[in-house]
């Protein structure tokens, strides 16, 4: 990411942070992320992994695209790269995404929050994709939908995978009393 992107990031950070009420030690507590790792990243300094931005985002109650979605290029990560292609408007908040693996590279994903599902659609390369017991491998063109309120890999196969990833963020049942 480069240094404006960097900036862009941290200040948008800084503000969704404050508009929650979290101070610096909240946030960086709650997601389980070093107080100077995170003041490094509000000042456009560090350069987060997408781990740390889906922690991060998760903790702030907001969808992985708010988090990034003033950024104009890809995060990337250590053989993976997203960017935000869209976001929907809309009531039910849905992202859209452009994913890119480097070849036989495995990307592992924390589980989102409850309800939230995923649909994975192969453009280019093969993939394998979804929950450890249920992880289907994709043909170019296939789709796969799961519930991604678990845990869930992408795996690339020997050319890499060029793939759109849709984020349905469904409400959280409510608790029975």
């Amino acid at each position: 990411m480069d240094a404006a992107s960097r900036h862009t990031l941290g200040q948008h950070l800084q503000t969704l942070r404050q508009s929650h009420g979290l101070s610096l030690s909240q946030l960086a507590a709650q997601a389980k992320v070093a107080k100077s790792n995170l003041s490094r990243l509000e000042q456009g300094d560090g350069n987060p992994t997408l781990d740390t931005l889906w922690r991060l985002a998760r903790q702030l109650g907001v969808p992985f695209g708010t988090l990034v979605a003033p950024l104009a290029a890809a995060v990337d990560d250590a053989g993976a790269s997203v960017q935000l292609i869209m976001q929907s408007r809309s009531g039910v908040p849905v992202d859209a995404y452009l994913m890119r693996l480097a070849p036989r590279h495995r990307r592992e994903a924390e589980a989102h929050t409850a309800g939230t599902r995923e649909t994975v659609q192969l453009i280019e390369g093969s993939l394998t994709v979804g929950p450890p017991e249920e992880s289907r491998q994709l043909d170019v063109g296939e789709l796969y939908t799961f519930d991604s309120d678990r845990p869930h890999a992408y795996l690339s196969g020997d050319s890499g995978a060029a793939l759109l990833v849709t984020i349905v963020y469904l409400p959280e049942p409510a608790a029975h009393v």
